[in-house]
């Protein structure tokens, strides 16, 4: 079996803005069936810009910025479900994209039929799921809400499902968005060793306002206005007084670090 890999070329991603006035559904259907244009967009958003970026079999990558900062778009250009503007973008190997919440959930089906759902889109069929479904729901602590619809989960429900299925399905590549944003404390504790632990050996990218989960990343990238501003290992990005050692000081309370 050939070596996993994600190699990013020169990516950029833009989006169009269109000044559009509030439309009816009638209004909206009549537009659809005319073909009738909605008018010129107003103007362009640049989402990544120039991005390069190659990880090899096994290496981890962490990606941290601000709110805006295109990291979220990185991870949804990775996975393909934004196509580059500008760019190429290659990856070998099983992907498994854990982003938003429920981002790939049926929220009409219940727990437990998500995840043979969500194993059929990953290539796994119902017998191959059926040995899963127990050690998912323990993990995610949801045993007793494993046959209520989806859309009666907290956010953080719909997290630890996301994140305990991904566990089981053992990608070969994981990309991870945010996985612990809306859980409680124990809860997070958990699935950080659980991320930690999935990372080890594994193709990974990793996005996290909690720094604590990419400090022993290969790499780290820092993204400001959809550009890598800063990379480097922690010990080195830290020692720089960038924009890294900012987001770190603000979440230790401005201690400084002794690594």
């Amino acid at each position: 079996m050939a070596d996993n890999y994600i190699l990013l070329e020169d990516v950029g991603l833009r989006f169009r803005l269109y000044a559009t006035p509030h439309r009816s559904i009638k209004e909206t259907v009549v537009n659809f069936l005319t073909r009738r244009r909605y008018g010129a967009p107003t103007r362009e958003v640049e989402a990544l810009r120039d991005v390069r970026l190659r990880i090899g079999h096994g290496q981890r990558l962490g990606i941290v910025g601000d709110n805006g900062a295109g990291k979220s778009s990185l991870l949804k250009v990775v996975s393909r479900i934004y196509p580059p503007t500008s760019g190429r973008v290659h990856t070998q190997g099983f992907l498994v994209p854990l982003l938003e919440v429920g981002i790939g959930f049926n929220h009409e089906l219940s727990g437990r039929e998500n995840i043979y759902l969500t194993g059929a889109i990953m290539g796994f069929g119902k017998k191959q799921m059926a040995g899963r479904v127990d050690p998912i729901l323990d993990f995610a602590e949801l045993r007793e809400f494993a046959d209520t619809p989806v859309k009666y989960y907290s956010s953080g429900m719909a997290q630890r499902l996301a994140f305990s299925i991904a566990t089981e399905i053992d990608p070969e590549i994981l990309l991870l968005d945010e996985a612990t944003s809306s859980v409680d404390s124990e809860s997070e504790s958990r699935i950080q060793r659980g991320v930690l632990e999935l990372m080890k050996g594994r193709t990974s990218i990793v996005v996290a306002h909690r720094l604590s989960t990419i400090l022993h990343a290969d790499e780290i990238l820092v993204m400001h206005h959809g550009r890598v501003v800063e990379r480097g290992r922690h010990d080195a990005l830290l020692r720089q007084g960038g924009v890294y050692q900012r987001l770190y000081r603000l979440q230790v309370g401005g201690a400084s670090n002794s690594c």
